[in-house]
């Protein structure tokens, strides 16, 4: 498991280098809101188009040479990135490749974890361990984007994260195990989600888990560019402390996420999911507008948003893999990413949306109007959830 975690973690270290370093690319290349938030939010469209057909597929091959072919794409589409990208149309076209790549690592690499576990009475901790390693890989991401574009060059940035990612090919190749997944159970093709789709208390699982991705996606997209707005940055640079808060931000949901699932356990998880939710919508709807507030006190905030936007995450997986109809845990977590990852990559580009309709990146208004937005969405997860499962 630990060497399953460790590769994950390094394989998603260009996942958040182009919303790291956003007010650069938004300057050099002369980028709206709206158009930087398609750069973010592409990543998750190559991770839709691919995720139903590859992570089905683990129900009938082993999910580790999936996982391992992937992880190579991911690398590429960094290191495409790096050498030839320079402007909108050719960073969209790695961007999305990067997405192909994530589609075929993270559900894929969790499915092999839950077949390695099963019937282990630890199996929710350690998926949700593994949920976690996602804000892990995320934040050093950030951390790494920011660094080496303030001590060298933005492309430095991919081109470290294609290296991490052929290492990681190269730890998966000796160290994560082949699975033997058993055939669905009954009749029906591998690529029939049908029973996935009938299924209520999955699919309410699904449909809170969207608006989750909604919020984490679009908040984590902009959170880089809205901290240096709070800093009174000048156009195209990011401030050292804004990519520091932002990587400490994001580390935070790391514990939270894993938290989260415990006291799901524990206080019943429809009951926390509920809880965390309305609590995470809340924050949302007041703190664009709190980018005038001191810095330390705004801080304190981001860090806790950054915990509540992420508390809810590993209860919705798990809740998934355990609700999933027999035979079709690869399809069910299809359909999961599908909703979660369609949503995660419309949100950043209706944040931008709004924020140039509100006004601007120089706008308090346009922020605090874009981050509402994101506490809407979230809110109707419980909703949706307890209007599923309760039917």
């Amino acid at each position: 498991m630990t060497v399953l975690l460790l590769a994950e973690v390094l394989g998603m270290m260009g996942t958040m280098t182009v919303p790291a370093l956003l007010p650069v690319f938004k300057d050099d290349w002369g980028l709206s809101n709206t158009a930087a938030g398609w750069l973010s939010g592409v990543v998750q469209l190559g991770y839709v188009a691919a995720v139903l057909p590859l992570l089905s597929l683990t129900d009938r091959l082993d999910s580790r040479r999936i996982y391992i072919a992937c992880t190579a794409l991911s690398a590429v589409s960094c290191a495409g990135f790096a050498a030839f990208a320079d402007g909108f149309w050719s960073a969209m076209a790695w961007r999305a490749l990067g997405g192909i790549g994530l589609a075929g690592t993270y559900m894929p690499g969790l499915r092999i974890l839950n077949d390695h576990t099963a019937g282990h009475p630890q199996q929710s901790r350690y998926l949700s361990f593994y949920t976690a390693t996602y804000g892990i890989g995320t934040a050093l991401s950030v951390a790494l984007a920011g660094l080496l574009a303030e001590w060298a060059h933005w492309r430095w940035a991919f081109w470290t994260a294609a290296a991490l990612g052929g290492l990681t090919v190269l730890l998966a190749l000796r160290w994560v195990p082949a699975t033997r997944p058993a055939a669905p159970a009954g009749p029906g093709a591998v690529f029939d989600f049908r029973p996935v789709l009938r299924n209520r208390a999955a699919m309410g699982y699904v449909l809170a888990y969207a608006a989750h991705c909604w919020e984490l996606f679009g908040f984590r997209a902009w959170l880089v560019a809205f901290l240096a707005f709070a800093l009174g940055a000048p156009a195209g640079v990011v401030p050292a402390e804004a990519a520091v808060l932002g990587t400490v931000a994001i580390l935070l949901g790391v514990p939270a996420s894993i938290l989260g699932n415990e006291a799901a356990v524990r206080w019943g998880r429809d009951r926390f999911l509920t809880a965390i939710m309305l609590a995470s919508a809340a924050l949302a709807a007041v703190i664009g507008f709190t980018a005038g507030l001191p810095f330390a006190l705004l801080a304190l905030l981001v860090m806790v948003y950054g915990c509540t936007v992420t508390a809810d995450s590993a209860s919705l997986t798990v809740g998934l893999v355990g609700a999933a109809p027999g035979g079709r845990r690869g399809a069910a977590m299809a359909i999961h990413s599908l909703f979660g990852f369609g949503a995660a990559f419309v949100a950043p580009v209706a944040f931008g949306l709004l924020l140039d309709l509100g006004g601007g990146a120089a706008s308090l208004t346009g922020w605090g109007v874009a981050f509402a937005h994101l506490g809407l969405v979230v809110a109707l997860g419980p909703l949706l959830l307890r209007r599923m499962r309760g039917a």
